[in-house]
């Protein structure tokens, strides 16, 4: 059975990171969902118009990870969402695969709890909402258990090949790495 990944689209999500993850997922034979968190016309910070598969209160189903894209306001309408508040912390108590690029390490998963004890990545500057249990590590992207983090747009691609390679593996990942001339 294939892989499933949710991607939630809020306005003002950074072009970049969303639309990466789509692609990179979709090259590497995941199922992906993307979600606009209010409406199916979705706005990225940069202007692009998106249109997602479903608006957010339509998805039904099960997961095996949730992928948040950074950019503000982006990040803050996410963080807005009691019900993406809910899935988040669904997610990571039945082990699925929770990822967070740029802002969204900061504003959207710390105020949830589940950066607890964890090693994590985000933009430069957005450390604020951190617990002092987590630790900020200064690389690309940080994968600790099934949180993956990373720093902003140009880490993008990278973060991408890091969700693929924990949803099926170092081999698919590599392929897809490949074939974008990526490595």
């Amino acid at each position: 059975m294939a892989k499933k990944a949710l991607i939630i689209f809020a306005d003002g999500f950074e072009d970049i990171e969303g639309i990466t993850c789509v692609d990179i997922l979709r090259r590497g034979g995941v199922e992906v969902t993307v979600a606009g968190l209010t409406d199916i016309k979705v706005k990225a910070s940069r202007g692009t118009q998106v249109i997602a598969d479903i608006r957010f209160d339509e998805v039904g189903g099960e997961f095996d990870a949730l992928v948040l894209p950074g950019g503000m306001p982006g990040a803050s309408n996410l963080a807005a969402s009691q019900d993406v508040r809910l899935l988040i912390q669904r997610m990571f108590k039945e082990g699925k695969i929770i990822a967070a690029i740029c802002a969204t390490p900061s504003v959207v998963l710390a105020p949830v709890g589940i950066l607890k004890n964890k090693t994590v990545t985000g933009f430069p500057g957005m450390m604020d909402n951190f617990d002092q249990s987590t630790v900020y590590k200064e690389e690309a992207v940080v994968v600790d258990g099934t949180v993956i983090t990373s720093r902003g747009p140009a880490t993008a691609l990278r973060f991408a090949l890091a969700i693929l390679e924990k949803l099926l593996g170092g081999q698919v990942s590599q392929k897809v790495s490949q074939a974008t001339l990526y490595s």
